[in-house]
């Protein structure tokens, strides 16, 4: 019999709401042991996350990206900055002792990427499980440049990065599945030593990443997108969506959270004193 998961399509949302609603269904379901939910999001105005460690200083370029209108939010997760424009973000929460979930972070990953994988067979597109790779001598503040073991990639290019956190007995995993990579854009929000390791990062991007518009005859729209991985989910996995409102106590937490996810004290706390967050 199938397994029964909690479905959301919250649509596009700020990067500070996007964040707080993620970190409120990880409370909400250590509260309330509510089944694990699977949510489906996109980005207006468009963002940029950095990982739970990152520090900015040196690598992101702030005051363009503040004149370009693209705020800054930090993860709860780690891993590098992405630039949230033309995409369909997932997120996965769900407790750590559940029954598909394993105990290594490594092997839980390998279980939710087969929703991704499904969803990309969704619409024509064969994807695999990146294999661990030497990395370049080049450090890139920049997440799609490079893919990890255990991200997704298409003919050898990154096409869909995750990263994971948990906490307090509750796993969170999300990740971007994009529709459309805009470079230039992405370019301009990061800092390279010189403009010839900025060109060389650009030119070696061509050939690391992918997105989905790239690699199907006729440009998909995020509804068709968001129901392929839907799909995929419920094949992947072996389960069952079922659509879940969040009660207004929980919206209510949201809304308390979102004021920490848009501030600086909070999205740039790793660059005092340079000391890790614990």
């Amino acid at each position: 019999m199938e397994e029964t998961w909690s479905y959301m399509e919250s649509g596009l949302c700020t990067p500070a709401h996007n964040m707080a609603m993620d970190e409120a269904l990880m409370n909400w379901q250590r509260k309330t042991g509510m089944k694990p939910v699977l949510r489906f999001y996109g980005w207006a105005p468009a963002g940029i996350s950095v990982g739970f460690f990152q520090k900015l200083n040196g690598s992101i370029d702030l005051e363009r990206a503040a004149q370009m209108g693209i705020p800054l939010v930090r993860r709860q997760t780690g891993g590098k900055a992405v630039l949230h424009d033309q995409e369909l973000t997932y997120s996965v929460v769900i407790p750590e002792h559940h029954p598909s979930m394993p105990k290594s972070v490594k092997e839980a990953y390998l279980v939710i990427s087969r929703g991704l994988l499904e969803g990309y067979r969704n619409l024509g597109i064969q994807a695999q499980l990146a294999a661990e790779k030497k990395r370049s001598k080049e450090s890139s503040a920049v997440c799609f440049e490079e893919p990890s073991w255990h991200e997704l990639t298409v003919e050898g290019r990154k096409a869909a990065g995750s990263a994971q956190t948990r906490k307090q007995g509750i796993i969170l995993q999300h990740g971007s599945i994009p529709l459309q990579l805009d470079e230039n854009r992405l370019f301009e929000l990061f800092v390279y030593p010189s403009e010839a390791v900025k060109e060389r990062a650009r030119q070696a991007f061509r050939t690391r990443a992918v997105a989905i518009n790239e690699l199907i005859g006729e440009p998909a729209s995020m509804e068709d997108v968001q129901q392929a991985f839907k799909s995929g989910f419920e094949t992947g996995l072996g389960i069952r969506l079922e659509k879940f409102e969040p009660p207004a106590e929980l919206l209510e937490e949201v809304r308390v959270l979102e004021a920490k996810y848009a501030s600086e004290e909070w999205n740039h706390r790793r660059e005092e004193k340079g000391e890790l967050m614990r």
